[in-house]
């Protein structure tokens, strides 16, 4: 956990300059550590251990579904 906590400082410093970036980098944070991140004791990720999902996921996951949430929507065209 501490190595965890060293380099989300060092992120934080270095690359979190705008409020909006400092947003998104928490966020990703979070889901990696509860999603990814297997924990020692509870041999499982913190979302399978409080029901939230039946699997492991991997990073390629969550960029899929960011790229899914800032894709263009379609804009629909009145007659």
């Amino acid at each position: 956990m501490r190595m965890h906590m060293c380099q989300f400082t060092w992120l934080t410093n270095a690359f979190s300059k705008k409020l909006e970036k400092h947003i998104h980098m928490v966020a990703l944070y979070t889901v990696f550590y509860n999603f990814t991140k297997i924990h020692k004791t509870l041999r499982t990720t913190l979302a399978q251990a409080a029901g939230l999902t039946d699997r492991v996921w991997d990073m390629a996951e969550i960029v899929r579904l960011l790229e899914e949430v800032e894709a263009p929507q379609p804009v629909a065209q009145a007659n």
